[in-house]
């Protein structure tokens, strides 16, 4: 399995020479480079190495966070590479998806990342439903007010399409249309 490696540091500060060298040590016969926060979705060396690797590869990371942004992102791009046939192995963190020990280390990670998001989705739930309760209404107020709606009645009334009444009071002619269903 040829080994392709993947470096990164977040400024032109730091020094890239500790991952360099570990990731030849593990033998990559190519390796990509990034100065950029990992923060970043666009990194033109991650792109690279990623456009790069082929069925039956391993990408080498020197430590995990040097790879993903956050658990869910790490999460999304190791289903990318094992759907693809590719390992992934980080030198820090001693984890290989190439191995069984490795590929279970990941599912439970899989399995956090999943519980974060319901919990996530639970909170936002009953964020919305405090403030139902308080008589808040979410998502964004209607174009279409009360008073627009009268408006465009007695506008289509005197002779005007739906589509000149919009045009006269400023709004969107499908948000008039729903608005009068």
């Amino acid at each position: 399995m040829p080994a392709i490696g993947y470096a990164r540091v977040s400024t032109d500060a730091q020094d890239m020479t500790l991952q360099r060298d570990a990731l030849a040590k593990a033998g990559c016969t190519k390796i990509f480079e990034d100065i950029a926060s990992g923060a970043k979705a666009e990194r033109p060396g991650l792109i690279e190495a990623l456009g790069y690797l082929r069925d039956g590869d391993v990408l080498v990371v020197w430590k995990f966070d040097r790879l993903g942004r956050s658990l869910p992102h790490l999460i999304e791009t190791v289903t990318s590479l094992q759907a693809r046939g590719i390992g992934l192995r980080s030198l820090t963190e001693n984890i290989d998806t190439t191995t069984s020990g490795g590929k279970l280390v990941f599912a439970i990670f899989g399995a956090l990342a999943e519980f974060e998001r319901d919990v996530i989705r639970e909170r936002t739930a009953a964020g919305l439903k405090a403030a139902a309760a308080r008589g808040r209404k979410a998502g964004r107020k209607p174009v279409v007010t009360p008073d627009k709606l009268a408006r465009a009645k007695v506008l289509i009334d005197q002779g005007l399409t739906v589509r000149e009444a919009a045009a006269r009071l400023r709004i969107g002619k499908t948000a008039l249309y729903a608005a009068l269903r």
